[in-house]
């Protein structure tokens, strides 16, 4: 069945075994999607979506109203709010394209936040009841809460946790255990989406995109390798697998704002992925599921400019966390950060206070509680993670803030 809208010049023709058609749910596939007003015609006197034509009710700040809007606001109530924004945002999609040095729009798909996408991928790929996706924890929790949501199974392959050593010398590198990937695809054909979470939340570590190539290549895999990227460009260059979307039909790569474009508040996740299961996602998608303020922010900070500025406040995270490292590096109370610190956090293990050397779960939730209740300084306890016994996970702060929950941290160690 074909996919429609999409152009027979746009099928996928690489990796030779995969077929996307076999991916996707035949009721999504069959699916004729809901057309919105502002598919055919943007300009002109719009008449044909049961807008309000005479605007919006919020006073603005010329009004004698005492509930006039701060005069900051103004901009943001002259975007024809009364209006339904854009269904595709293609200057947004045009600026991301460029960033990730991808051919053009139709790689590019906008949703809510990354979590809409996960769970879309879920909804048009995955049928409920019957298939399932496979993790490998320790991981982001959404996967497993859509999953749930879908009525999907999840298969889990833990990460492997080694010796090997991370940034400022600490020790336990989480990696992909590949062949067990592989081996549990064999024994369930209907695992439809592996989730690769790269730079791992919670383990902070970047998964090689020589393990990525391997399983898209893997043939007797017909589903799609899905890599969240959200904390990417702290990674360094060259780390995304965003370059291989151009080779393979089979991979979907997650990005979005919230973290190193510092936007968390917008709600704008992106999904990189071969045309075909773009158009799926378009084709499935809430009709106007991008607001007009979140595009106008959206595409100030794909400016030039805005580039820039993210890159250099990107920098000075990356430099804070190597001074975080280092001085809790210092601490006998803490064990080595695990991970290889590829993101814009540090997970560490609390050790027992006996000075055995083992992490304790229970005096790391302590901790966590009284840094936040006694010291209003709050981190994230990580505890009940496989793989990360007594951890807590501190995203990097300012010099400043950095230097506050060392010093704090210093303190309610040293009570508990």
């Amino acid at each position: 069945m074909p996919i429609l809208g999409l152009p027979p010049s746009l099928y996928p023709k690489y990796p030779a075994h995969f077929d996307i058609e076999k991916v996707i749910r035949p009721n999504i596939l069959s699916l004729h999607p809901y057309r919105c007003a502002r598919d055919d015609y943007s300009e002109g006197i719009l008449l044909d979506a049961n807008e309000n034509a005479f605007g919006h009710s919020i006073p603005s700040s010329q009004s004698q109203s005492e509930d006039a809007v701060e005069k900051e606001l103004e901009h943001t109530l002259n975007l024809d709010l009364h209006r339904y924004p854009s269904p595709t945002h293609d200057p947004i999609k045009a600026r991301i394209a460029e960033l990730r040095g991808l051919p053009g729009v139709e790689y590019i798909f906008l949703g809510v936040g990354s979590d809409e996408v996960i769970d879309l991928l879920m909804r048009v790929c995955v049928a409920p009841g019957e298939e399932k996706i496979l993790t490998t924890p320790p991981t982001y929790g959404m996967y497993a809460v859509c999953a749930q949501v879908n009525d999907v199974g999840v298969v889990k392959v833990p990460l492997e946790l080694s010796g090997e050593n991370g940034e400022g010398g600490n020790s336990g590198r989480f990696s992909v255990r590949l062949e067990e990937v592989e081996q549990a695809i064999r024994a369930d054909p209907s695992i439809k989406l592996v989730f690769f979470c790269s730079p791992g939340n919670p383990t902070g570590t970047l998964i090689p995109l020589s393990t990525i190539r391997a399983l898209l290549e893997f043939a007797e895999f017909n589903g799609i390798v899905v890599v969240d990227e959200a904390y990417i460009d702290f990674a360094g260059e060259n780390a995304s697998a965003a370059a291989l979307v151009k080779e393979y039909a089979n991979l979907c790569v997650l990005q979005t704002l919230s973290k190193s474009f510092g936007l968390a508040a917008i709600r704008l996740g992106i999904a990189i992925a071969h045309p075909a299961l773009i158009q799926i996602l378009m084709n499935t998608k809430a009709p106007y599921n991008i607001s007009t303020p979140t595009a106008m922010l959206a595409l100030s900070a794909l400016s030039p400019t805005a580039l820039s500025s993210m890159r250099n406040k990107v920098s000075s995270a990356i430099s804070q966390r190597r001074v975080l490292l280092s001085s809790l590096s210092e601490f006998k109370d803490l064990g080595a950060a695990i991970g290889t610190n590829d993101a814009n956090f540090v997970v560490v293990p609390v050790l027992e206070k006996s000075g055995s050397g083992q992490p304790d779960s229970v005096r790391a939730q302590k901790v966590y509680k009284a840094l936040a209740e006694e010291e209003g300084v709050v981190i994230r306890y990580r505890g009940n993670e496989l793989g990360c016994e007594g951890c807590l996970r501190i995203t990097v702060g300012t010099e400043e803030e950095n230097r506050t929950v060392v010093a704090k941290l210093r303190e309610v160690l040293a009570k508990l």
